[in-house]
């Protein structure tokens, strides 16, 4: 393979940096992708409290969510062929401009119908920033600064989620929910002011945009309206499909349907076009195709355990929101910390090695994990997730230094595009099996325990009995006491039941993460650069 053919010939015309150090570009950029990624962890924190302020029920309210993950998931997959049209600043710049806009909207919205839109345009505006981003990445740092770089940007990322729950909680408790949107308004600003000032418009992205526009552009309408039908039906059927009872829901069947149906026009006829709105060729490249699998994993991993097990914490042990945040605070930090590393090995040694670091490390945490009972403790809980963050860092920069391996300079921004896309498709399926299979297995796991509790059972004969005596003991009389007593046991069975679903979940994500090991030996290991080529 030739050195362009691997996206190794790089060139400082591509750079958005000019003549000043690229790395400015990486904190430059970083701001709008830190709100993106905050507010969104900020929003689930505010749910109730919105739903109470706008009249509405919870089931209601959730659209709040549902509505940006929606408009997101479409807009990102076309983002990179935006950005080609558009110009990829100006594109850049008008989407923080309108998630700036969008933001304040939200803040300001007087009725749940308002919010809702406002969120929609959220959605478009905030999905296209993180696609954009990467390539100009890509395009600024040669392949043996790249490991490095995503670092420094991945900091930024995880930050976000880290910081969201716990500052969203806040900014509500002390203040009300309308200023976990109006806060973007000054960091989006900021971005706008500083994009526009540090970041360039490389000439060679320059004459592309204007030969796409003098050639005479088509747009691929039908595939625009494909891509949004599939990718729109998919994220309600799984976000909405627990909450529906799956298929036995009219609605969700119906959006399953649109969905497969319009996916399975859409590939022929991508692949057809001659400029499609989304590169499915790019799925032809080996490395390409392998790390969108890994990436889609690592979206069910990162976004179904950190929705998860804090879930857990406060369902099943009965802790506060406050202190289920706090169990993630330690992993997030070790993240942080390893995140530099990851980038610094990323260009020293086989990024396919790291890769398959991660994955070990992130199949012996699932498996701790799958250890855990209701008796466990503060610190085992916390430790049990640090041990899934030390291998986070691993796994987002070196997969996304190797997933431009045979990919053409002018394709970046198709190729982000793809890559955030299956990252975020990852989150979904991930949260949405997680939350099927809690609560498929909490009944079973029910049932069954159900089954054991009857008078001709010993155990819990004496069991009743002695909750009972300790309940008199307490001043209640016999018969109030014989009624708590049942159920006191009961309450303890529910939480036994959901607890072993838990554990059910982690031994299944266990699999799937050792089962992916072996792709790891499918990758091309990346060429060095050339030696003429400067970083």
């Amino acid at each position: 393979m030739s050195a362009a053919g691997a996206n190794e010939g790089w060139t400082a015309a591509r750079s958005v940096a000019g003549k000043r150090n690229p790395w400015t570009i990486i904190a430059v950029i970083s701001i709008a992708t830190f709100m993106v990624v905050l507010d969104t962890s900020i929003a689930n924190v505010a749910l109730a409290h919105i739903a109470g302020s706008l009249s509405a029920s919870y089931d209601e309210v959730t659209w709040v969510v549902t509505s940006f993950l929606i408009a997101n998931a479409i807009i990102i997959p076309i983002s990179g062929w935006l950005a080609d049209v558009i110009g990829r600043k100006r594109y850049y710049m008008m989407s923080v401009a309108l998630f700036t806009f969008s933001s304040v909207l939200c803040g300001m919205a007087p009725n749940l119908t308002v919010l809702v839109f406002a969120r929609v345009l959220q959605g478009i505006g905030g999905g296209g920033l993180a696609p954009v981003e990467q390539s100009m990445m890509v395009d600024t740092f040669p392949p043996q600064k790249r490991g490095q770089a995503f670092a420094a940007y991945g900091m930024v990322v995880i930050g976000g989620p880290i910081l969201g729950p716990s500052l969203g909680g806040w900014i509500t408790d002390n203040y009300s929910w309308h200023w976990v949107f109006l806060i973007n308004l000054p960091i989006g600003l900021l971005s706008l002011f500083l994009v526009n000032i540090y970041v360039n418009e490389p000439p060679e992205l320059v004459k592309r945009t204007k030969k796409l526009l003098r050639e005479g552009l088509s747009i691929d309408i039908v595939g625009f309206a494909l891509v949004a039908l599939f990718l729109g039906c998919l994220e309600v059927t799984l976000d909405r499909g627990q909450r529906e009872d799956w298929f036995s829901s009219p609605m969700i069947t119906a959006f399953a349907i649109v969905s497969a149906a319009a996916l399975i026009v859409f590939i022929p006829w991508e692949l057809s076009r001659k400029d499609p709105i989304v590169r499915i060729h790019l799925f032809g490249q080996r490395n390409f195709l392998i790390a969108n699998i890994f990436m889609l994993l690592m979206g069910v991993i990162v976004f179904g355990t950190t929705q998860f097990i804090p879930q857990l914490l406060q369902e099943v042990l009965g802790y506060t929101a406050t202190n289920a945040g706090l169990a993630l605070t330690l992993g997030g930090l070790v993240t942080l910390l390893a995140m530099p590393v990851s980038g610094y090995l990323t260009g020293k040694l086989d990024p396919r090695y790291l890769i398959a670091f991660a994955i070990l490390i992130q199949g012996i945490a699932l498996w701790n994990m799958s250890g855990l009972d209701t008796s466990m403790s503060f610190d085992n809980a916390a430790m049990a997730r640090l041990i899934q963050s030390i291998g986070l860092p691993f796994l987002f920069v070196p997969i996304t230094a190797v997933a431009y391996v045979g990919i053409k300079p002018e394709e970046n921004n198709q190729a982000s595009a793809l890559m955030n896309m299956s990252r975020n498709m990852g989150g979904t399926f991930g949260i949405s099996f997680v939350q099927t299979m809690l609560a498929r297995r909490a009944q079973v796991h029910q049932a069954q325990y159900v089954e054991t509790l009857n008078p001709l059972n010993p155990n819990y004969v004496s069991g009743l009995q002695h909750v009972t005596h300790a309940l008199m003991n307490q001043g209640l009389s016999q018969s109030a006491a014989a009624k708590a007593a049942v159920a006191e046991v009961y309450l303890s069975l529910q939480q036994q039941a959901s607890m072993l679903s838990y554990v059910d979940v982690f031994h299944v994500l266990t699999v799937v993460v050792f089962a992916s090991l072996p792709l790891v030996l499918l990758m091309r290991k990346a060429k060095k650069a050339p030696a003429g080529v400067a970083p």
